[in-house]
């Protein structure tokens, strides 16, 4: 699936709408659209990993993976059968791990703004940061690839 296309238009669309104002918010928008692009892009790929989620839950087996070979995604649909003798990370995790942690409390506030702002609960947005920058080394299984990547 290509998501370069739809990163394209949304540019172009804020492009022709600074067209509006005069050259120099022609300009701003010139310079925002370069500074998006990869914003834009990250936020395409959450948008298919919820979208995974929320068609996974609707499944009655199965479940749906967003894939990436180099920087395009594709949704791939797995048979609980046939996953059910690859381990994955989350079987392993089973987000039973509990652990106290202590904020100051305007870091308490932004992490709350920023879990508000991705319409999650503050431990998803938590749960999410720290899988971010894990160090967790990529491993194969089979033909799968299970870990974390940084870019």
């Amino acid at each position: 699936m290509q998501t370069t296309p739809f990163v394209d238009a949304l540019l172009a669309d804020l492009e022709s709408m600074a067209a509006l104002g005069d050259e120099a918010v022609a300009d701003a928008a010139r310079r925002l659209s370069q500074t998006l692009r990869a914003s834009a892009g990250l936020r395409l790929l959450d948008l298919l990993g919820e979208a995974a989620l929320e068609v996974s839950s609707q499944l009655p087996s199965g479940h749906v993976e967003v894939r990436l070979a180099g920087q395009e995604p594709s949704l791939v649909y797995i048979d609980e059968e046939s996953s059910a003798s690859v381990p994955s990370a989350t079987a392993e995790d089973g987000a039973s791990a509990r652990i106290t942690l202590r904020l100051s409390e305007a870091l308490k506030t932004s992490v709350e703004a920023a879990a508000a702002r991705e319409g999650v609960s503050v431990n998803t947005w938590i749960v999410r940061a720290i899988s971010r920058s894990s160090s967790t080394p990529v491993r194969r299984v089979g033909r799968r690839l299970t870990g974390y990547g940084e870019s």
